[in-house]
């Protein structure tokens, strides 16, 4: 694998992150990709920016953006106080997926987390990703919570 770096986003990494999140079966019906970049991905951007809780993620190599993924940083009084770390919206480029990018870049994020203080690292995922469950699974994630949504 090919040295990998990983940084803070950028509003010009946009693009590059929406394009990412909609090469996904699931992501292609709720992603929006138009020859111009649809405002309410600036502005959604711009908030993530700003919020120190947020760490929106991009992984490189020499040559493109390959990865990316959202880390959000949750204090509550639950756990005596604890941080809690949250990973999500985890996606690597389609044509390296297999090849351990995916593993690399949740060490990364869970050292992040680990450095930060977080005592838990949590994440969602949809039902309908058993590939992904099976991943999340030999990375020591364990199903222990029931998650509920309610769409708006």
């Amino acid at each position: 694998m090919a040295q990998l770096y990983y940084r803070k986003a950028a509003s010009s990494d946009v693009p590059a992150i929406i394009a990412l999140l909609s090469d996904d079966v699931l992501g292609a019906t709720r992603e929006h990709i138009g020859t111009s970049l649809d405002a309410r991905y600036a502005a959604a951007f711009a908030e993530i920016d700003a919020d120190p809780n947020q760490f929106l993620c991009v992984v490189e190599d020499d040559t493109a953006v390959v990865g990316t993924l959202q880390l959000t940083f949750i204090r509550g009084l639950s756990h005596l106080g604890a941080l809690r770390g949250q990973i999500e919206s985890v996606r690597v480029a389609s044509d390296r997926r297999g090849k351990g990018l995916g593993a690399a870049m949740f060490l990364w994020a869970i050292g992040e987390c680990r450095a930060r203080g977080c005592v838990i690292v949590q994440l969602t995922t949809d039902r309908t990703r058993s590939d992904a469950h099976r991943f999340y699974d030999r990375l020591g994630f364990r199903d222990t919570h029931l998650g509920y949504k309610l769409k708006l």
